[in-house]
């Protein structure tokens, strides 16, 4: 389903980088995406944010996913990406996937939040004109939204590709029973799922319980986001807690007492990952692109080093089974 292609082009970008073939569909996408969710926002450095874009870009990450609600504030990252894009990327538009999403809350009153057709219409015209283009490559619903019919929610995403904003859509955050439900619903109106959107990494494993079954067997490509645990799977924590880590400086998404449950099994998996030759974060995004299922991984960066870091776990993504039996000892 997923099989690895090189694209072979006058540019050396994309023999950089190995791309999938995205579900059932005939899009690739390249094992390795760089998601907006963090140092994009209002305040973070724009010249650093553009050089993240463009390193990327010329390692042959042609995939930038965003959310209505990335930032601080709410839409900045949009529009930084717009701002980066008119400046760097207008002439390399078409061969760019550019995703973006809505389901979280985005602005006050009961129109800007979940999954109503009145939302989700009115969040991507607004992020279109954030980031100042005509349409989004893909477009996602971010969460399912439970007090919403999925009819209404699912025919929404159907008419936002029906109206041209958008050219395939996808789910994000859905268990597979639900999935199962979305998949029917938009593969009856005419517009299938291209994607889904999980959380997934070797310290998170939920999507195994059934939804990557799901996604191989329906023809729908998968794009986990925090392979690496919100940086548990790094060696940023082996030796304690430097004063500069999100875990320390923002507990919103990441606490101390997590990585302190999870720190043994850590220096464990960083073991194998040093006989592999590779870092921990190098292991953790290869241990997942080692299953077909998967069609790219979603990785943040704050620093250029850390996405040319993380482009070398593409160059590995076997592993023996003594290593994976080794893994699963130490997950369990």
């Amino acid at each position: 389903m997923s099989k690895k292609k090189k694209y072979i082009a006058n540019e050396a970008r994309y023999e950089k980088m190995n791309y999938r073939r995205t579900g059932n569909s005939g899009l690739l996408l390249p094992e390795l995406s760089l998601g907006l969710w963090h140092n994009f926002g209002r305040n973070d450095d724009f010249k650093n944010a553009r050089n993240l874009l463009k390193c990327a870009f010329d390692n042959g990450i042609t995939h930038f996913d965003l959310a209505n609600n990335y930032g601080p504030p709410y839409g900045s990252a949009e529009t930084t990406f717009g701002k980066i894009l008119k400046k760097d990327f207008k002439k390399y538009r078409d061969e760019l996937i550019i995703s973006s999403k809505a389901g979280y809350d985005m602005w006050p009153g009961p129109y800007g939040d979940l999954g109503s057709k009145k939302y989700l219409v009115s969040s991507l015209d607004q992020s279109l004109k954030r980031m100042g283009l005509d349409y989004v490559d893909i477009f996602y619903h971010h969460r399912p939204d439970n007090e919403t019919p999925l009819e209404e929610t699912m025919g929404a995403l159907d008419l936002i590709v029906r109206q041209g904003k958008a050219l395939y859509v996808g789910i994000s955050n859905y268990r597979p029973e639900r999935a199962a439900e979305a998949f029917k619903i938009l593969k009856d109106l005419g517009t299938p799922c291209l994607i889904h959107q999980p959380r997934y990494s070797m310290l998170d494993r939920w999507v195994e319980d059934g939804l990557l079954d799901l996604l191989g067997n329906e023809g729908v490509g998968a794009i986990p986001f925090s392979p690496l645990g919100q940086g548990m799977l790094t060696d940023k924590y082996l030796n304690g807690f430097p004063e500069d880590s999100r875990a320390v400086k923002d507990g919103r998404y990441l606490k101390t007492d997590q990585i302190n449950t999870q720190i043994d099994k850590i220096r464990a998996l960083n073991e194998i990952a040093k006989e592999r030759g590779q870092s921990m974060a190098q292991m953790a995004i290869s241990w997942i692109l080692k299953d077909e299922r998967i069609t790219s991984v979603l990785i943040g960066a704050s620093k250029t080093e850390q996405i040319l870091d993380s482009l070398k776990a593409t160059e590995n993504t076997n592993f023996s089974k003594e290593e994976l039996d080794r893994i699963e000892g130490i997950l369990k």
